[in-house]
């Protein structure tokens, strides 16, 4: 490690950073505008870069190790098309609040503004998608941005920073000058939740007979889960989650209820139009969770706690916002509650019996394969304690529904944003980071297809990633939603005959590939593939064509109002 204020040159200070910050991996790809760097690269052995095989790739793959393990994921690519190319990644990491510090090339600075070849003013396209953005004008200011960038990655709401590098600062020389400490005028985010507030929400809690705890990402970001168990555990209240928040709370315990929401269980959607407390702590009120604002949890008085206080009051009203750490929120909530509580029991009762009235099935023969059968396998034979990542679409609805998430930074998948393509390099990206855990894949036909070149990449290191692709030959999601209510009309969603043979491509790429089309063949084929370190493997499953996820919301409509079979679409509940 240098010591400070040794004369280093751009490049230089910028790995020396980069070691201060204990950065492991360095997602990225070279270019012109970065030839100083990779000159430097070449030399380091202490990080490792991963080549990957497009830069969309490189940022799903930094999101999937951040979200794996909490630490910023760090992507490096050049300017123009490198840096475009990261932008719908930097999106979903925006979207799903995931610390990542995107670095990228730039035109040297004379040149900037002068549509030099491969310049684009990434600074501009993507202030609306970062925490926050840089240009590094001097080489003088290289260190302090980058010393900032990774605490505004990782402090308050986490999300992603990108940093702009001309190429004549990375080949510029100065002292190098390593700060301690950093100070961001104007962003002094509130960790230590107000006692008064949390005093006020200890009392409503101890009064409600119907509580209920609604617990998103910002519970696992906040490495909360413990506390939430515990406060929920010893207050007798039952917990469900958004599908960032999965694995906060283990699913295996009787207080929990799974996912609320448009494709939540009909027990949990219950409990929120029937609670009179909602304890909302790490969760935004997404559209996806309440469905028509109006209707939503109509008893309830509202309590919400999150790190970020510009979503407090922004989708939802509530009654008592508390701004802080969720960590801190429920260790305080322990330490203040009153002695008593209200009697829990008649509303846990309640809540069993909306449970066993309509529970999650699906109809189950020997010759016929069902994207639901296949992740209560996978489920089953890991005991949950796998590091599941999914793309998007209606496998992402089934594994939030029937896998049995036990551990938080168990589900590693696109909510906000619904990006298809996500899948592959996420997984990538968190078999990077999680060594003692199997990771698992569940990915559609075609969002594979999006991104499927990073194949190269988990088969080049040797990654056992086990890939679960759930091929019914439609985009499926979509299907549903042309079925339901645009008159059937399959329009360009149907890849029967434009699909390849994936046993093939995945064996092309020089992966481990198998092929099932029945229970009993998947029920083996998913045994094979856990068993399977020796890099990645692929297993197709061809599953029933033109299976819908039910229960369902219809977009728009009030989370009372659910679509709960395939037989008879047009009645609600």
């Amino acid at each position: 490690m240098h010591s400070s204020d040794q004369t280093l040159n751009g490049s230089e200070i910028f790995f020396e950073c980069l070691r201060r910050e204990h950065v492991e991996y360095i997602f990225g790809y070279p270019g012109g505008s970065l030839l100083k760097v990779y000159e430097t690269l070449h030399d380091v052995k202490d990080i490792e870069h991963i080549l990957v095989r497009h830069e969309q790739g490189a940022t799903h793959m930094a999101e999937g190790y951040a979200r794996a393990t909490g630490k910023p994921g760090v992507v490096l690519v050049t300017s123009g098309p490198g840096a475009t190319n990261t932008v719908t990644g930097i999106a979903n990491a925006y979207m799903d609040s995931s610390p990542m510090v995107v670095f990228t090339g730039q035109v040297p600075s004379s040149l900037i503004g002068n549509d030099a070849f491969q310049e684009a003013d990434i600074v501009g396209i993507t202030r609306s998608i970062t925490k926050h953005n840089f240009l590094v004008k001097d080489v003088r200011e290289l260190a302090l941005t980058i010393r900032k960038a990774f605490f505004l990655a990782t402090t308050g709401r986490p999300g992603p920073v990108l940093i702009d590098m001309p190429k004549d600062v990375l080949n510029a020389s100065c002292p190098f000058h390593w700060p301690e400490t950093v100070d961001i005028r104007g962003f002094k985010p509130t960790l230590i939740c107000h006692l008064n507030q949390v005093e006020k929400a200890a009392q409503k809690i101890a009064q409600a007979k119907r509580p209920l705890l609604y617990i998103g990402g910002g519970v696992i970001s906040a490495e909360a889960s413990e506390e939430l168990r515990a406060f929920a555990i010893e207050q007798n209240i039952p917990v469900t989650m958004t599908l960032q928040g999965l694995g906060a709370f283990p699913a295996n315990h009787p207080l929990s209820m799974g996912m609320l929401g448009m494709h939540g269980t009909y027990w949990a959607n219950q409990a929120v139009n029937n609670c009179d407390l909602l304890i909302a702590v790490g969760a935004r009120f997404d559209d996806r969770v309440t469905g028509k604002i109006e209707t939503f949890a109509p008893q309830a008085y509202k309590i919400h706690n999150d790190i970020d206080p510009t979503n407090v009051d922004k989708n939802v009203k509530v009654d008592l916002p508390i701004v802080g750490d969720a960590r801190h929120f429920l260790a305080s909530l322990r330490e203040v509650m009153p002695e008593k509580s209200a009697n829990r029991e008649p509303w846990l009762e309640q809540i069993n019996s909306w449970r066993e009235s309509c529970p999650l099935s699906y109809s189950y023969d020997e010759q016929t394969l069902r994207t639901e059968f296949v992740i209560e396998e996978v489920s089953k034979q890991t005991a949950g304690n796998a590091v599941v990542v999914t793309d998007v679409g209606q496998h992402q609805m089934w594994t939030s529904q029937y896998f049995k998430f036990i551990n938080p930074r168990s589900i590693i998948t696109s909510g906000g944003l619904g990006t298809m393509g996500y899948g592959l390099p996420a997984a990538i990206g968190a078999a990077f980071g999680i060594k003692d855990r199997p990771v698992v894949l569940f990915c559609g036909d075609g969002g594979f297809m999006m991104n499927v070149q990073e194949l190269v990449t988990a088969v080049h290191h040797k990654l056992p990633v086990k890939i679960f692709l759930i091929n019914n030959s439609y985009l499926g999601m979509v299907r549903q939603w042309q079925e339901l209510f645009h008159k059937e009309k399959y329009s360009f969603t149907d890849l029967g005959d434009s699909n390849p043979d994936f046993v093939k491509v995945a064996e092309a790429f020089g992966c481990k590939a198998l092929l099932a089309e029945t229970p009993a063949a998947a029920r083996a084929a998913v045994s094979e593939a856990l068993a399977w370190n020796d890099g990645p493997v692929l297993v197709e499953f061809r599953v029933v064509k033109k299976d819908m996820v039910f229960p369902m919301v219809p977009a728009g409509g009030s989370i009372s109002d659910m679509l709960l079979a395939r037989l008879n679409p047009k009645t609600m509940v």
